[in-house]
């Protein structure tokens, strides 16, 4: 077989090795910040988050040492994208943890070695039933689909209801397709 263009190389497999070994190691970093910021079932929840991605990290260390490479060491510390005052701050960054990780893991995702694939497509799966768990919302839909996941063609009004329906919020605030105008970001949101 030839390979494809399309087709991943095995060599970046150390690099996105070490990636996702990065992320681990800040995920549980950020852990212990939320640990600190929450209590009762929080705690519960970001002790299980914390020890997870310590027992993936340890994983990771022990691939990479396996395949003749030396494993990364944590950083003594890392800089959180905002501010954890309070335990609504500290389940913002655990989703946000979760999702950066998940994203780690599907560089990984990719590559040719089917032991490789299978360990990140699993890391991923966990990482996203954590998030989902912290924060229980779809985030952005895919292109094509509404925020409730309905298709979105579904809440486009029709030509025989005219151009009128498309702007019968009396406030206004939702768009052209008739979603719901959502908030800017702001700056203490660190965004």
């Amino acid at each position: 077989m030839t390979e494809s263009a399309a087709e991943p190389t095995g060599a970046p497999a150390a690099d996105a090795l070490g990636r996702a070994l990065s992320a681990e190691h800040a995920a549980v970093y950020a852990y212990g910040v939320i640990g600190g910021k929450t209590s009762g079932a929080l705690l519960k929840r970001a002790t299980a988050g914390f020890d997870a991605h310590r027992a993936r990290r340890d994983q990771l260390r022990t691939l990479i040492t396996r395949r003749g490479g030396t494993p990364a060491e944590p950083g003594p510390t890392y800089l959180l994208p905002f501010e954890v005052r309070k335990p609504a701050d500290a389940v913002r960054l655990a989703v946000l943890v979760e999702q950066r990780v998940t994203t780690a893991y599907l560089e990984l995702a990719a590559d040719r070695d089917p032991a490789l694939r299978r360990m990140a497509a699993l890391a991923a799966q966990e990482c996203a039933t954590r998030a989902y768990g912290w924060q229980p919302k779809i985030g952005d839909p895919f292109p094509g689909m509404g925020r409730d996941g309905a298709d979105i063609d579904a809440a486009v009004p029709t030509e025989e209801a005219g151009a009128d329906a498309a702007s019968a919020d009396p406030a206004g605030s939702a768009d052209a397709t008739g979603h719901e105008a959502q908030p800017e970001p702001s700056a203490q949101d660190g965004q």
